[in-house]
């Protein structure tokens, strides 16, 4: 990759919450975005329109991350768009909770398909077809380390993540690839919020050593360091940003 060529990102799950705050990020680092969503067109479109207003480089793609051809379809939109891909940040996820005895098959087998299959296939993806050093940034969750009940399977499926993280980064070495994983804590979007009451949200809140939630660009942020030059020597790391509660 030459220095006047511009680096490309895919961010699944782009359309709202953390992963829209970070292709925003990136896209503000210089960075081409696609911007992935699987059903909110109206918001990733509107995200484009943004980092466009702002002098950036996007395009949204739909795609559906659980699909085995949903990934590919996003890096052949990057290569076409922007002449290939550089970045590739696994970040879309859904987070089901319930006590392991009263789970659901169906809940189980959408977690595993979304959290863990989607990561799994967007890693396959990027190892056959990222360029030359570039960086994959997997989303964990700090629920692996929490280990609170009704998480069970959430957390089994970023654990999951966490494993192949390591050993991908051990596999792409040779090639100048690094492979990462951000591992949020309690961040305030709707992926969160939603079915907590105010009183678990304080609760959870006052176990958070810098007393508050998370919010989407202290994600970004790392992301933007990770995905950026500064971390080259950083590869097969698991960082959990939230706020020292654990």
């Amino acid at each position: 990759m030459t220095n006047q060529q511009t680096r490309a990102a895919i961010v699944t799950g782009a359309s709202r919450g953390i992963g829209a705050a970070v292709a925003r990020r990136l896209a503000r680092d210089g960075v081409a975005v696609v911007v992935n969503y699987a059903r909110g067109r109206a918001e990733a479109e509107a995200l484009v329109d943004a980092i466009e207003a702002d002098g950036g480089k996007a395009v949204a793609v739909q795609a559906d991350i659980a699909d085995p051809a949903g990934i590919a379809s996003l890096f052949d939109a990057g290569e076409k768009a922007f002449g290939g891909v550089d970045i590739l940040v696994n970040n879309a996820g859904i987070m089901k909770t319930s006590p392991i005895a009263q789970t659901e098959d169906a809940s189980f087998d959408a977690q595993v398909a979304i959290n863990l299959g989607g990561v799994f296939r967007g890693m396959r993806e990027g190892a056959r077809r990222l360029r030359e050093g570039g960086r994959i940034i997997n989303f964990s969750s700090s629920a692996v380390g929490f280990l609170q009940p009704g998480y069970g399977v959430y957390a089994a499926t970023k654990a999951a993540v966490e494993a192949m993280t390591r050993i991908l980064a051990k596999e792409l070495g040779a090639r100048g690839v690094t492979v990462n994983a951000v591992a949020p804590g309690p961040v305030e979007t709707a992926l969160f919020l939603d079915g907590k009451s105010e009183a678990q949200i304080e609760a959870i809140t006052r176990m958070i050593p810098l007393g508050r939630l998370g919010q989407p660009d202290d994600i970004a942020g790392l992301v933007s360091f990770l995905a950026g030059p500064e971390s080259g020597w950083v590869n097969g790391q698991v960082v959990r940003a939230n706020g020292g509660a654990i």
